[in-house]
């Protein structure tokens, strides 16, 4: 790890490219400006709680010399700082040049400045152990895929042992900033890091950045997280090849399971490159309450459908979180995580369920019985990228289809199915141009964010589908983008969870999900596969972003900014010495306004 490589061909190649910047952050004196305070759209008030530190700060924005902003702050760090990173969580493609964007910011600012990498992830960071990171370090790795610059283990910084382990390693190497590359858990796990921190007074600033191949780091103040573009695009490359196959052969379905286990945007995603026959959404299984017995039922029908105009073959696209989007799946995973909690040994879990529960058990293929088994991850989630969805359903389909067969319903041929788990494929990929552009520019908000002075942020980039010079960079607390949901513990228990940022989900009512909708019916029957081909990084195709992210309509940190210029212009037009008109009209307005705010504000946010 850190190792100064030999590199050769396209990653040689590769490594020469430097990425764009915006214009706000190609001065070397950057522009902020500190915009209103934060809240959060949960109506609860246990976030302010559990961060009274962090919590309300306000919004940054990073502005070009062109942005005629009165009251900007100028952030001109002349003094040698030092700074800490680690990656947490999974491998995502990009996240070597979050720390090559950060490292060529600390140093044009300062050369004496020092970036320390922690090496083994989490473990490195509890234990000290340190590379620095120098010029040659970032050589080797710009623009390269994989984590192996420093490596990774556990994925959480939680406890209290681990937390208090990370202030004394911050303290030890007088660390002025701490940047923690993840996901959902990894950047809750830095909210609550840079509240302690707060607490305890330690000159360490804590930054987070949206690093996850899942793509579910998603709010209002993140568009999308580096590496899914890659991801995405890699796997649907593979899927298209596999189309292919499927329709030359004609006698072959393929069931494929991609990474995604909390929320579908993966396979959304592959599903709109690729355009294979279906693809089943966690999301729209859990919305539906579709059973085990439900889902099969819809791939038989389409089997069906599709033998009666001579098609024998089809791709079909799973998440790997669709498992515990079936109803009484989910509620077996429960029983079980209950009992592994309580300490009781696999052998004895099965003669320990519920009456249902075993019923259901008892019914499933012994690889997934097993499967199921296995000791739940260290978030305490199931290990859902060891069980074998894509196998499960296709003997599930194959059975119905055989069943159908004697029966005299399917005079069609023998269903024959092949499957896939995309899980390990993409994730080591060189990044897209995408990909590297984004992180590098995160890895420069970093360095800014701390020279601003400011803890519990996480680097935020906007507009993204614009191109690099349209970019708006800039900074939002990590307690804004928390809420609070209820847990369920075991059948009929429940309990208020802690504030967190959680995974988000697919929108049933969004852009893509309506895209992919419209289309579904002739993706279904007509075979429209769509070959993307490999990942371009120069010529045609190599500015191509997801599809996902250039339909939605994602602005939100614009749309604020106009609401606020719209706020300045009411305040200049009705001052003092205004006319009685200007000032009812204002009056009677806002009172709409407010009233409509109050009443949209008392129903909380939309689920």
């Amino acid at each position: 790890m850190g190792k100064e490589m030999e590199l050769e061909g396209l990653q040689k190649h590769r490594s020469l490219y430097i990425p764009e910047l915006p214009p706000c952050l190609q001065e070397s004196r950057v522009r902020v400006e500190f915009a209103d305070a934060t809240i959060t759209s949960n109506p609860l008030d246990s976030i302010g709680r559990s961060f009274p530190l962090t919590y309300g700060q306000p919004l940054l924005h990073f502005l070009a010399e062109s942005d005629n902003v009165i009251d900007a702050h100028v952030v001109q760090e002349l003094t040698p700082i030092r700074v800490g990173v680690v990656f947490c969580g999974r491998q995502s493609p990009g996240g070597h040049n979050v720390i090559c964007g950060l490292h060529e910011a600390i140093k044009i600012h300062n050369p004496k400045s020092t970036l320390l990498g922690f090496v083994g992830g989490s473990e490195g960071l509890f234990a000290q152990k340190t590379l620095e990171i120098t010029k040659d370090v970032v050589s080797a790795y710009r623009n390269q895929g994989g984590y192996d610059m420093l490596g990774r283990t556990k994925d959480q910084i939680r406890t209290n042992e681990q937390v208090n382990a990370a202030l004394t390693t911050c303290q030890a190497l007088k660390l002025d900033g701490l940047v923690i590359i993840g996901g959902v858990t990894s950047n809750t796990d830095a909210a609550q890091l840079a509240e302690t921190f707060a607490e305890a007074k330690c000159q360490t600033k804590v930054i987070g950045v949206p690093v996850t191949l899942y793509g579910d780091l998603k709010n209002q103040f993140v568009e999308a997280d580096v590496g899914f573009d890659t991801i995405c695009k890699v796997n649907s490359q593979l899927i298209s090849n596999i189309c292919t196959d499927a329709l030359s052969a004609e006698k072959y379905y393929y069931f494929i399971r991609l990474m995604g286990s909390s929320a579908s945007h993966v396979a959304l995603e592959c599903a709109l490159q690729s355009q294979p026959n279906m693809v089943i959404l966690g999301e729209e299984v859990a919305s539906s309450k579709l059973t085990l017995f439900d889902v099969t039922k819809r791939i038989c029908d389409a089997v069906q459908a599709r033998a009666e105009q001579d098609k024998y073959h089809g791709v079909i696209l799973l998440p790997e979180g669709l498992i515990e989007s079936i109803p009484e799946i989910h509620a077996l995973l429960q029983e079980i995580r209950g009992l592994h909690s309580r300490g009781v040994s696999v052998d004895n879990i099965s003669s320990l369920l519920s009456p249902w529960a075993s019923a259901l058990f008892e019914f499933l293929p012994p690889f997934i019985k097993k499967q199921l088994l296995l000791s739940p991850a260290s978030d305490n989630s199931a290990q859902l990228s060891q069980i074998e969805t894509e196998k499960l359903l296709a003997q599930l389909v194959e059975a119905e289809m055989s069943l159908r067969s004697k029966q005299g319903t399917y005079k069609g041929k023998k269903f024959n199915a092949i499957c896939h788990f995309f899980g390990y494929q993409a994730r080591g990929s060189l990044p897209s141009q995408f990909d590297c552009d984004y992180a590098y520019v995160l890895g420069h908000i970093c360095y800014h964010l701390l020279a601003a002075g400011v803890n519990g942020y996480m680097a935020t980039v906007t507009n993204l589908k614009q191109p690099v010079s349209k970019w708006c960079c800039g900074g939002a607390p990590m307690t804004a983008m928390m809420t609070v949901k209820r847990c369920l513990h075991f059948p009929g228990s429940s309990s208020i969870g802690k504030p967190s940022i959680n995974h988000a989900a697919v929108d049933l009512k969004g852009k893509p999900y309506a895209m992919l909708m419209c289309s579904a019916e002739k993706f279904l029957m007509e075979d429209l596969y769509r070959n993307p081909g490999p990942l371009q990084f120069e010529g045609p195709g190599s500015d191509a972003k997801a599809i996902s992210l250039c339909i939605e309509d994602l602005d939100y940190m614009g749309r604020i900014k106009k609401l606020q210029d719209s706020l300045d212009k009411v305040r200049r037009m009705v001052k003092p010495g205004c006319s009685q008109e200007v000032l009812k009209a204002a009056l009677s307005s806002m009172a709409s306004v407010t009233e409509i705010l109050s009443l949209i504000s008392i129903r909380g946010p939309t689920p």
